[in-house]
């Protein structure tokens, strides 16, 4: 039993709206904004560096799917008495890089499956 299944449902849908884009326009006026590309990303070229990994290597997929694993390993479900107290989230969304090594584990799976003709669900 989750704690966050027992608790009321709220839908909240959010739209971005510019207050003051028609007093923008009838001025002739346009409002310059700080762009979000302009921060720096310090893990781009880590992402970057694991995007282009390309597997070609039987060994190399074998040890990729090995280490990293399917599922996050730090949710839990926090119980005392046969009741659970509190639910830890998957610590692993927290990873800034977390979408390309799931990425990478998957180019190895495939590439296991596809190229080398291999049983992968020992892996799943």
């Amino acid at each position: 039993m989750k704690v966050y299944c027992n608790t009321r449902k709220k839908i909240f849908l959010a739209s971005w709206v510019l207050i003051n884009q028609a007093q923008g326009d009838a001025h002739g006026t346009e409002q310059q904004r700080p762009s979000a590309k302009s921060q720096i990303d310090i893990f781009q070229p880590i992402r970057r560096w694991l995007d282009n990994v390309q597997i070609s290597d039987r060994q190399l997929a074998h040890r990729l799917c090995k280490a990293i694993p399917s599922q996050c390993p730090f949710e839990r479900d926090v119980k005392f008495l046969g009741k659970t107290l509190f639910h830890i989230p998957p610590m692993c969304k927290l990873n800034p890089v977390y979408e390309e090594l799931v990425s990478l584990r998957f180019r190895a799976l495939c590439y296991l499956a596809d190229q080398c003709g291999e049983d992968v669900t020992q892996y799943c």
